[in-house]
């Protein structure tokens, strides 16, 4: 993929979010994408689902990569997310040298990819990674506000 279109993977990650919904998980979902557009790990969020306060989805990716590569560095690799990263996800994958951040949603609350701050392109650390926003924006916006209204009504 040349980072001109991330609909394809998106829309995976956008399934990923639903599935996250499905067992009372706020609906975040991620893949991680190669250079030439194969998604090399997929999942969603899964705090509820195993009590694990750092099992966000863009974490699981990070790691479910990582460990099929038998190597914890991720150069090559885009993270292609439905929600802006907070400040753990963000900056781990700058710590696996991710190539490139693709998110759908902002975070006005806690996003660490522009919203609150810009972890991944700090030029303080050692690695800084491309960023590109609002893909499917208002796609990925919907299923969060959705399970949200459910969740209060």
């Amino acid at each position: 993929m040349n980072g001109l279109d991330w609909n394809e993977a998106m829309e995976r990650a956008l399934g990923e979010a639903r599935a996250a919904a499905e067992h009372g998980d706020v609906p975040v979902g991620a893949v991680l994408v190669d250079s030439s557009g194969v998604i090399v790990a997929a999942d969603h969020n899964r705090r509820e689902e195993r009590s694990d306060p750092t099992a966000h989805a863009e974490m699981l990716v990070l790691q479910a990569a990582a460990q099929g590569r038998g190597d914890w560095r991720l150069d090559g690799l885009t993270l292609v997310v439905t929600l802006e990263p907070c400040a753990m996800c963000a900056m781990a994958a700058v710590w696996a040298r991710v190539d490139r951040i693709v998110y759908g949603a902002a975070d006005p609350k806690a996003g660490a990819a522009w919203s609150l701050f810009n972890i991944p392109q700090d030029e303080r650390l050692n690695h800084y990674c491309e960023m590109e926003a609002g893909v499917q924006e208002e796609d990925c916006a919907a299923v969060l506000e959705e399970f949200f209204r459910s969740r209060r009504a």
